[in-house]
């Protein structure tokens, strides 16, 4: 019995000795490591991202809002047969086989957490609610969400699943439109649902910031449609426009076409999705003739009535011989430029040193980005005056051998339209805070060139609206400037192509006075290449509808010379809104 009584108190002591080892491993060595554990079997983190801010127009319209809405996710555990809620859950969200077999895969991993759809729509939560399915959650997130689709897209961009900008103002201002991000506990019930403990003291996360835009949706729908129906019209590839206040470059409009949809961007190709305006680089063709003109008269070396002969429409100039599109004669400068003639604006520039010429080209803000805020913006090409060729002054007098983005070509004849003022383009006006707006700051404008010369360049500009290339942009009432472009456009390689062509046409209105400039970039027309019949026609729509929508009066001496209907007696006026008008192109 004493010896039973030994062992078994050995064993006793042992066993306690054992316990007490464990206890202490426990509540001591592993105390952390076990609370942890605890607090993830009761509680679960989720992070809280608060909204993005909003972005609205120049009127206070939202363009990019973000919405509440539910993400269905899973507990696996808790799904006895994986195939077959995936197949009912395929059907609701529309998925299609390959993406049904990949959710019955998640839903049978044993995980206690799954993503079933992310942020999707409100008639497709409810009806998976009504499934009450042991297992589905749902948690509330924020989408975003473009009440105008397609109108602005490029400027605007979107937004991935998770809300980081991808494109555009998304991309360009995440820092200041992104939300707030907080973590917060949620509770967890015996079967592992979470709950919101609603007085944990939880705050919202702040919204992001808003964006106020100098574009002004009317505008841009306005653009938008002239772009698209030209583009078909012309059988074109692509086109872009461009709509400046010229006192200070902020962009009115800015459209690309083709377009996309950023409320579901994946289903458009990534070429849909490139803002044109900024990023691609071309060939500016007659257009630069202007900018020609500029330095010509900077340099006091041209009169607008000096004579040129253009000879039998064409010239050589070291063993090269360059051609008009038609043969000229004589025309005084002011016609060359109205004409566009290329053996006469050549011959103007053999005038000019190429010192000169290169830096009046800089000075207008070629070769180098204009500085608007969007990303993804092209520097173009202006090759340094030590890698000039022989003739590289006679090609970029009438601009080849040169390139530009559409923004920085209508930033150039902005500078022209306010006299000398070189602008950086700008999209945001101001950010919101709560207390109001904060105006952001803008670099001061440069001088260029000296204001005569502007003024000069104006008037000559008339003449290829009033006579010469880009009749077609007239419109009633009002005096328009501008010039048209048909560039061959280059394949690498192998040179200019014969059958592709860039048409284009710049302009400001009122000439004498600018409150708008425009281009319209068409990007290989296929029924007509040239920039006067392909271009400026839709210049003409857009400025039409434009001045109207703006209350920009007309000169009084043209509008009654052009127009009967202002002489028309009360009874025979037509009865029309002003948006039956802006919509009738009136």
């Amino acid at each position: 019995m004493k010896s039973r009584l030994i062992v078994f108190v050995a064993l006793t002591a042992l066993w306690l000795i054992v316990v007490g080892a464990r206890l202490y491993q426990v509540q001591v060595d592993r105390f952390d490591e076990f609370v942890e554990r605890a607090a993830d079997q009761q509680t679960k983190t989720v992070k809280v991202i608060g909204p993005r801010g909003t972005i609205y127009d120049r009127r206070g319209h939202e363009l990019a809002v973000s919405l509440a809405v539910d993400s269905a996710f899973a507990d696996p555990s808790r799904i006895a047969d994986p195939e077959a809620v995936a197949l009912v859950l395929a059907r609701i969200l529309d998925f299609d086989e390959e993406e049904r077999t990949a959710l019955a895969t998640r839903l049978g991993s044993g995980k206690s957490f799954v993503w079933i759809a992310r942020k999707i729509e409100p008639e497709v939560s409810r009806r998976l609610r009504e499934l009450e399915l042991p297992g589905l959650g749902f948690e509330r997130e924020n989408r975003r969400y473009y009440p105008l689709g397609t109108l602005l897209s490029h400027v605007l961009g979107y937004t991935g699943t998770d809300g980081p900008g991808l494109s555009g103002l998304e991309f360009q201002y995440e820092e200041a439109l992104s939300g707030e991000v907080v973590q917060r506990m949620l509770g967890k019930d015996v079967h592992g649902a979470s709950f919101v403990d609603d007085e944990d003291g939880f705050t919202d996360p702040d919204p992001g910031r808003s964006l106020h835009l100098t574009v002004d949706s009317t505008l841009q729908y306005i653009v938008e449609k002239e772009l698209r129906r030209a583009v078909e019209a012309w059988g074109a590839r692509a086109g872009s426009v461009v709509m400046l206040d010229p006192v200070d470059s902020a962009v009115l409009a800015m459209a690309s076409y083709p377009t996309f949809d950023p409320n579901a961007f994946n289903d458009f190709g990534p070429e849909d999705r490139i803002n044109r305006a900024v990023r691609d680089s071309v060939e500016p063709g007659s257009t630069f003739k202007a900018i020609t003109a500029a330095a010509v008269f900077e340099a006091s070396v041209v009169h607008p009535d000096d004579v040129f002969y253009c000879g039998d429409g064409s010239i050589v100039l070291g063993g090269t011989r360059i051609r008009d599109h038609k043969a000229f004669g004589e025309l005084t400068f002011r016609k060359v430029i109205a004409f566009s003639s290329n053996v006469g604006v050549i011959e103007a520039s053999r005038m000019i040193r190429e010192q000169d010429f290169y830096d009046t080209i800089l000075s207008f803000g070629f070769g180098r980005r204009t500085g608007v805020d969007l990303p993804g913006e092209n520097s173009g090409i202006v090759n340094s005056l030590e890698n000039w060729a022989g003739l590289s002054k006679a090609y970029i007098s009438f601009g080849h051998e040169i390139a530009v983005s559409a923004l920085q070509l209508t930033n150039a004849f902005a500078a022209i339209a306010n006299g000398g003022r070189l602008n950086t383009p700008y999209v945001v006006r101001a950010l919101g805070t709560p207390d109001g707006e904060e105006v952001l700051p803008r670099p001061p404008p440069r001088e260029i060139l000296s204001s005569s010369t502007f003024a000069t360049l104006r008037t000559v500009l008339e003449g290829v609206v009033v006579e010469g290339t880009a009749t077609a942009a007239s419109v009633d009432g009002y005096r328009v400037a501008g010039k048209t472009g048909t560039a061959q456009k280059v394949i690498p390689g192998q040179g200019y192509s014969q059958e592709l062509h860039m048409a284009s046409f710049v302009g400001m209105v009122p000439s004498q006075d600018p409150r708008l400039v425009v281009l319209v970039m068409i990007d290989e027309p296929t029924k007509s290449t040239h920039g006067g019949t392909v271009a400026a026609p839709a210049f003409s729509a857009i400025v039409r509808q434009a001045v109207l929508y703006l209350g920009i009066a007309p000169d009084p001496e043209l509008w009654a010379a052009d127009s009967g209907w202002i002489r028309a007696t009360p009874e025979r006026r037509p009865a029309r809104s002003a948006v039956e008008l802006v919509e009738a192109g009136s």
